[in-house]
């Protein structure tokens, strides 16, 4: 039996906190690059520098993060974390409200929530692991995924009719809540944990920094696996500003109609992340995992071609629902062998590698592809994106020391988060 019995009560609390968060998130999408755009008349370069200086600095200060939380009870940190990006994002509304909200502060938030979040994933992948049990992570982490796509799905539209309704910034103050809300919610899951045992001298050393990484780049089947993941998912969220851009500017859709197009392809990654299990248990993790890998790659070019109107909306929709359906079944496979190959007394510091590389990945490719449109044009820096990511599959290829696949009937494990 797999139901919320055999999850237990704890887990139906944590659940219930992610919930919280993960709707005020989806009710937040793109927030940011529509105050940019619509209250602070950014251009493209401001808009991607916005995107790329958060998740750059933000992973600078989440690097010593990562052994912090290792040798730390993890429910206390992610309750921190959570006040944090309260705070942080609550600033937001309230500088407007005086009429003093501007860029700089917009980065400055956008780093405290970057580094936040690396923390906050780091301590929730390893908190999980201790409170499911392996057997059942697949099904704790599906519910995870079913509950992000479901609020990506409905918040993003909901989100866009508030803007209309209340002015820019109400999503944002909505999104600070729900870490509030969540920070309790998580503080309600009760139970003991102790505290993690460190060897060795009680400072942190330079070792535990590089840890994650080590464990990352010796492991054969992690570092393909690593390396495709950082360049995809820089790329395509390099091209997340650029196509606000385009959308909201150039082409003058509508917010909602901007909401809309990326909410509604997202019960792609509801489907997908449903699919996982019963693939991998039909075909086998690894193959599975190759496949949606290759497929995730071969979507983001048609950006390139979105026109005005109606055409332009069924063309991002059509897109999207095939990068995030692919996504949906690779995401929840590429956590649980990532893991199922991680001891446990390094998890967070794996985690948090994983996560400041990724960071730093988008942020980078952010800024590029910033001046790449600011020196063309947003729909060519677009193509580019969308080309290269054609390239992808090829990173995946490098598993010849892999350790073997576990028989398809054996069962997949599972842990917490989108990447």
């Amino acid at each position: 039996m797999t139901g919320g019995r055999v999850l237990g009560r704890r887990f139906g609390r944590l659940w219930a906190a992610y919930a919280v968060s993960a709707y005020g998130t989806g009710l937040g999408f793109g927030a940011f690059p529509l105050i940019a755009v619509l209250v602070l008349h950014c251009g493209p370069a401001q808009v991607a520098a916005l995107a790329a200086a958060g998740r750059a600095v933000g992973a600078l200060l989440a690097v010593p993060l990562g052994p912090w939380v290792e040798f730390r009870r993890k429910r206390p940190v992610m309750m921190t974390m959570d006040l944090a990006r309260f705070a942080a994002l609550a600033s937001v509304p309230v500088a407007y409200a005086l009429g003093g909200l501007g860029f700089a502060q917009l980065l400055v938030v956008s780093v405290l929530v970057a580094s936040a979040d690396i923390a906050f994933k780091a301590a929730s992948g390893a908190y999980l692991k201790t409170l499911v049990p392996p057997e059942h992570l697949l099904v704790a982490n599906s519910r995870f995924e079913s509950t992000t796509w479901t609020a990506t799905v409905l918040g993003p539209p909901l989100g866009g009719a508030a803007i209309g309704m209340f002015g820019p910034v109400v999503t944002v103050l909505a999104d600070a809540v729900s870490y509030l809300f969540s920070a309790l919610g998580i503080r309600a899951v009760g139970g003991s944990e102790p505290r993690p045992a460190r060897t060795g001298a009680a400072r942190m050393r330079a070792a535990d920094l590089l840890e994650g990484w080590r464990h990352i780049l010796t492991h054969p089947g992690l570092r393909p696996l690593f390396f495709n993941t950082i360049v995809v998912n820089g790329l395509i969220m390099a091209s997340e500003p650029l196509l606000a851009v385009l959308l909201l500017g150039r082409l003058g859709f509508a917010p909602w109609q901007y909401t809309l197009a990326f909410a509604a392809p997202c019960v792609g990654g509801l489907v997908g992340s449903r699919l996982a299990r019963p693939l991998a248990a039909r075909f086998g993790r690894h193959q599975v995992l190759f496949a949606g890998g290759v497929l995730r790659a071969c979507w983001s070019l048609g950006l390139a071609f979105v026109r005005p109107g109606v055409p332009g909306i069924v063309l991002v929709i059509v897109v999207q629902l095939g990068l995030v359906t692919c996504c949906g079944v690779y995401n929840p496979l590429l956590a649980t062998y990532r893991l199922d190959h991680t001891a446990p007394d390094r998890v967070a510091r794996t985690l948090s590698a994983w996560s400041v590389s990724s960071s730093t990945s988008i942020a980078a490719l952010t800024a590029l592809w910033g001046l790449l449109a600011a020196l063309t044009s947003p729909r060519i820096a677009l193509a580019a994106a969308g080309v290269l990511l054609l390239a992808t599959p090829l990173l995946l290829l490098r598993r010849e020391n892999a350790p073997r696949s576990e028989p398809a009937d054996a069962g997949v494990r599972e842990a917490v988060d989108r990447a």
